[in-house]
């Protein structure tokens, strides 16, 4: 056995100085050391950690004792090594790979979300820190606490987000036992609708449509290929856990987070979920696990699209899922029949994240409580009835209190609000679950630990834990961080986002859109270079979900100067061929209202998916779920109560726009995430699109007929507010949907193309 000092012909050229192409900013010092039989190995100078020889092969000493333990023997396979590496770490080593960070940005500042931090103790902008350093939380949670599992949000630029990586995996790898960071993202992908479309231009990252929109192509096909740039893209930033994909059936319409989804059909849905799984976690060379791996935390577990009158359980307000159909089952099919039956070698997804919601009275023994903290969903249903292998890692925040109900801010303690934090970690672990989503600090983790050893002695406690930490370090070891978690910035501004993998998400983007209607079939495209009217959208104030309140204004929905490339923009209807209007989703709030509370209301109102105020005439007079210690009834009926729509405008604009323009055509987009009542609007519009977050160019490329419209409904839109109220939370394509004066029916897999109806192998296999 060697040293490092007599390796020194192993390594190219010495300590690797990487520049930044945009900015001229040195990153991070490290070493490559490439073997002709075995993987290429990074590490930092800087962190004491030396290489080893044996039998010709070379080897990373990351815990620097002169000598080659097997979990840092790349010869075995990733679960001997994760079995050694967890019997050597302390408590407070695994206590530590529990924990999942709080949201980061990077740099840490307040305009980049998710709050701030300091940097030697100051602010970031009177610091003096580069974009790519480590700010002071950073470091306490890696050092003090032990963290290794990171989630970032935005980031500067692709190279600065390179070489925080960089900078992050040189700390910990110098660390107790040179764990490296297993960073994570939420989904990054979705279009930013003003952006134009430049063949020859790369970006910041890809723009793809939502899952939604996605789902709207009925092509799982095309999801796989999203997924194999989008996990290459990952792993260009330093990304190796996806939390994603989201594949809840949203069968319940109202619900805010319907977007996230694939929609309402179990079929569609494990399909998606299937493909999706399957490009991020395979690495193309070995056509399973590999360097170029991402691993997919699939979400929610389970039943959480059948949310009470469309509330969602990031709120107090909306902590139950309820199953008036009987239909619970079929809400686990996207994961056990999809995410845990993969066709790679993967074989399935290798964590998962359980629901907030309570599922009420679904366990047999009677409790309801939150998802993560329920030992029947995670142990009977995921573990022995979908034998799901993988880490199962907690939503964000759910050991927190919470103090009010109609904000997502605070913890999420839902049915053990009555248990100290300490306590709730300690159900959680009873329940099987391995990590705490939102938790930076050791403590509750330790102090359960602790409660476990008196409760059934310290030897059990100790295999509980170990357990946990061979599944969390498994996920390190597959995508060979262990080995070289090190990038290139300058490789990375060039890959994320570049020209081709733009092309690919815009086209994608193109295939989303669904024409709902097309009066005649003659309506679109717009061939020619016609003159096109565009009215102003009244952005109303609008309280924000996290608190806060949104400006009042009125604003050209569009860039003008875009529109411009495609049609003459005239500013009078009269002087117009054709008008564009562009509207959003009727929004109307979370269904909690302070105000009714006060004047002695249960405080629950409804959610609308119409634009026009609603009052709740066939609501439930009696709540299916309820009941929270902040509230005294236990009773959520909104029945009688009315509602006002924020953007009730949008309805006005185009009832206004198509009595100024006559006979002359009326084109409506509409952007939307879930199902909405178009009765107000079919009558007024000539034609109309449906967006799922696209980029306008791409929407304008349709109208004018460069791209054909392909895309499916991947939900029913309802025939009225009726039709919500009485179809039932977790059943799907349970509504009466709307017939439009075309004759046509929106319903599950409807979708126009410029000849009429799409009647294809797709709608034959999920209608």
């Amino acid at each position: 056995m060697t040293t490092k000092n007599q390796l020194i012909a192993l390594v190219f050229s010495g300590a690797i100085s990487l520049f930044l192409a945009s900015c001229g900013q040195q990153t991070s010092d490290f070493k490559l050391v490439e073997q002709t039989n075995g993987p290429t190995l990074g590490y930092s100078p800087g962190s004491g950690v030396e290489l080893l020889s044996v039998d010709g092969l070379t080897f990373k000493d990351l815990n620097r004792n002169d000598s080659l333990d097997p979990y840092e023997d790349w010869r075995l396979s990733a679960q001997e090594r994760a079995a050694n590496l967890a019997s050597q770490l302390s408590i407070e080593e695994i206590a530590g790979l529990m924990l999942y960070s709080s949201h980061q940005s990077v740099p840490m500042v307040q305009n980049m979300g998710f709050g701030a931090s300091t940097y030697n103790g100051k602010s970031f902008e009177e610091s003096g820190a580069k974009a790519s350093d480590l700010s002071d939380d950073q470091k306490k949670f890696l050092r003090d606490d032990h963290l290794r599992a990171v989630l970032i949000t935005n980031v500067e630029s692709p190279a600065i987000a390179a070489e925080w990586n960089n900078n992050m995996q040189a700390f910990v790898e110098g660390l107790d036992h040179g764990i490296p960071a297993n960073t994570s993202s939420d989904p990054r992908h979705e279009a930013k609708a003003t952006t134009e479309f430049n063949a020859g231009a790369g970006g910041q990252i890809s723009l793809w449509p939502t899952s939604l929109g996605l789902a709207a192509t009925f092509d799982p096909q095309l999801v796989y290929h999203f997924g194999e740039i989008a996990s290459e893209e990952y792993r260009a930033l330093g990304i190796t856990t996806a939390l994603s994909p989201q594949v809840d059936i949203a069968t319940e319409p109202r619900w805010f987070r319907f977007n996230g989804t694939f929609g309402e059909d179990p079929q569609l849905s494990t399909d998606m979920a299937r493909a999706y799984c399957d490009a991020f976690q395979t690495t193309p060379e070995t056509k399973g696990w590999g360097s170029k791996s991402v691993n997919a935390m699939v979400k929610h577990w389970y039943g959480y699209g059948a949310q009470e009158g469309g509330r969602d359980s990031h709120f107090a307000s909306g902590k139950f899922a309820v199953y008036p159909g009987g239909n619970l089952a079929e809400h686990k099919r996207p994961f056990a029949e999809g995410a845990f039956r993969l066709e790679g070698g993967t074989q399935m997804a290798s964590a998962v994240m359980p629901i907030y919601s309570i599922l009420w009275n679904q366990d047999p023994s009677g409790e309801n409580v939150g998802g993560g903290f329920s030992k029947w969903m995670i142990e009977k249903q995921l573990r022995e009835e979908a034998r799901f292998e993988g880490v199962v890692c907690t939503d964000w925040g759910i050991t927190k209190d919470m103090k009010v109900l109609d904000k997502p801010i605070g913890g999420k303690p839902w049915g053990v609000e009555q248990l100290s934090e300490a306590e709730r970690h300690y159900k959680i672990l009873q329940a099987g679950v391995d990590q705490f989503g939102g938790n930076n600090e050791i403590g509750p983790i330790v102090e359960a630990y602790k409660m476990w050893s008196k409760e059934f002695g310290e030897a059990s406690a100790r295999e509980r834990f170990e357990l946990s930490a061979r599944r969390l370090l498994l996920n390190m070891f597959r995508v060979g961080l262990f080995e070289n978690p090190y990038l290139k910035p300058e490789e990375t501004q060039a890959l994320v986002g570049k020209p081709d993998f733009m092309k690919a998400g815009y086209e994608a983007q193109l295939k989303s859109v669904v024409m709902l209607k097309n009066h005649e079939n003659k309506v679109l495209p717009v061939k020619e270079k016609k003159k096109v009217y565009v009215p102003k959208r009244h952005f109303p104030a609008i309280p924000g979900m996290w608190g806060g309140i949104s400006e009042e204004k009125t604003v050209e929905p569009i860039d003008l100067t875009l529109v411009g490339k495609y049609f003459e923009v005239v500013t009078k209807p009269e002087e117009a061929d054709f008008a564009l209007c562009l509207i959003e989703e009727p929004s109307t709030g979370v269904g909690y209202s302070v105000e009714d509370a006060k004047q002695g209301g249960n405080g629950y109102i409804p959610l609308s998916l119409q634009y026009e105020d609603y009052t709740a005439t066939d609501a439930r007079a009696v709540s299916i779920a309820g009941g929270d210690p902040m509230e005294k009834t236990t009773n959520r009926s909104f029945k009688g109560k009315t509602v006002k729509t924020y953007n009730r405008d949008d309805m006005v604009m185009v009832a206004e726009t198509k009595k100024a323009m006559g006979d002359k055509p009326v084109v409506v987009i509409v952007e939307t995430g879930r199902p909405i009542v178009l009765a107000e609007i079919e009558p007024s519009a000539d034609a109309i699109l449906l967006s799922f977050d696209v980029q306008h160019q791409a929407l304008l490329d349709i109208i004018s007929g460069k791209a054909e419209p392909s895309a499916l409904l991947p939900m029913q839109m309802p025939a009225d507010m009726k039709a919500v109220e009485t179809q039932l939370e977790d059943v799907p394509r349970d509504m009466r949907c709307y017939l439009d004066a075309d004759g046509h029916t929106y319903d599950f897999a409807f979708g126009l193309n410029w000849s009429g109806v799409i009647e294809d192998e797709r709608v034959k296999k999920y209608k």
